[in-house]
């Protein structure tokens, strides 16, 4: 028997709204690592266990593969012959490579110049239709809805539901690991539908009844209390300059270097608050300064490159570490949403140039002398 990984549809095909006949578009998606922290704990002096999730290492770089190869997957089943989405760049990104998988038309649409180059590129190399608009992702998730009304286009956005669905095997993922749920989930939040996807995967992996949770019957833990199984207490982090839930209103023109949380009016608005609630968990922010500082730190003490939006998850747990909201002896997740490659600008501007010399042994040598730890 064959034990070559398939993808996340296959994998959880009892799990998911899919039948027997439905023709699964896939890239391999899914099946990403969970690294344990070994330095960083030590660096801030705390007794805790974390655990990053690196959704960076999907096909495309990102989580949006997980809800991506869903939402391609029942857009062909349904017989539709173009995709579309407005994007910060990795909706973008997995629209384009699943939409090319699937040999239909992608049309993206992005805010211009506030998209990172990775993430641009990948679009366009895809052979997406890029459409860039005078606005930002707001303004774009608004033209997507009013055009799908009345063209032949399938939107892959997280108001998409199917979406969802692929992204919650995250968690499942996450319990066949540890064996359990985490104390702790911490993610990021832009757009809000993965913490919501989140949140669906750990009430749901703990009900028996997969199909009737899978078709969201009613009849799994995200509609009543699980049978005695345990749920983590859910975090969600914002930019400060693009804070939502933090202000309690939606912003009109949100700003931070973490270009994927860039999103003042979350889509999955109602369904996080939700989350929040039922979890027993919180929201909370952090600076430009912090998320960069902590991408940085993770990069350099654990060999873990994420992009900015990802390392606000991390920089949200440590200064609640700091603060004591999260205690000592917990089991933490972070959800690193994506790749560090996808920002390559921001990670060059912060780090340390290289340095220039003759090509002599000399030279090396003296460079390798005035560098070498301890």
């Amino acid at each position: 028997m064959s034990t070559h990984y398939t993808g996340l549809i296959e994998r959880y095909r009892d799990r998911l709204p899919v039948s027997k006949d439905t023709p699964v578009i896939s890239l391999g998606e899914g099946n990403t690592p969970l690294i344990e922290l070994r330095n960083l704990p030590r660096l801030i002096k705390k007794e805790v266990r974390i655990l990053v999730k690196y959704e960076g290492l999907n096909p495309t770089g990102s989580f949006k593969d997980r809800g991506m190869t869903m939402a391609v997957t029942k857009a062909v089943e349904a017989g539709s012959k173009a995709i579309i989405c407005a994007s910060t760049g990795n909706t973008s990104a997995a629209a384009a490579a699943y939409g090319a998988r699937a040999g239909i038309t992608s049309f993206v649409l992005i805010p211009e110049g506030k998209i990172a180059l990775g993430k641009l590129s990948q679009a366009m190399m895809h052979g997406s239709v890029v459409i860039q608009i005078k606005g930002n992702f707001d303004d774009g998730m608004r033209l997507v809805q009013e055009v799908a009304r009345d063209m032949p286009v399938t939107i892959v956005n997280s108001i998409n539901p199917f979406r969802l669905q692929g992204q919650k095997t995250a968690a499942f993922e996450i319990v066949e690991e540890l064996g359990e749920a985490p104390d702790y989930h911490a993610l990021p939040v832009g757009n809000a539908g993965n913490i919501t996807a989140h949140w669906i995967g750990y009430s749901e992996y703990i009900c028996k009844d997969t199909q009737a949770c899978a078709l969201c019957k009613g009849k799994c833990g995200f509609h009543k209390e699980p049978r005695g199984a345990k749920r983590p207490i859910m975090l969600g982090y914002q930019a400060a300059g693009s804070a939502p839930f933090m202000r309690g209103a939606m912003v009109d023109h949100p700003e931070t270097v973490a270009t994927a949380i860039r999103i003042g009016h979350p889509m999955s608005w109602n369904q996080a608050w939700k989350v929040k609630e039922e979890s027993g968990g919180w929201f909370g922010e952090c600076t430009d300064q912090e998320i960069l500082h902590v991408q940085k730190l993770l990069a350099q003490s654990e060999g873990v490159f994420c992009e900015p939006a990802s390392a606000t998850s991390l920089a949200g747990v440590l200064k609640d570490l700091e603060r004591g909201a999260i205690g000592e002896g917990s089991t933490i997740v972070c959800t690193l949403t994506g790749h560090g490659l996808k920002d390559p600008d921001t990670a060059i501007a912060q780090s340390t140039r290289p340095i220039t010399v003759d090509a002599s042994r000399g030279a090396i040598e003296k460079v390798i002398g005035e560098n070498m730890a301890g």
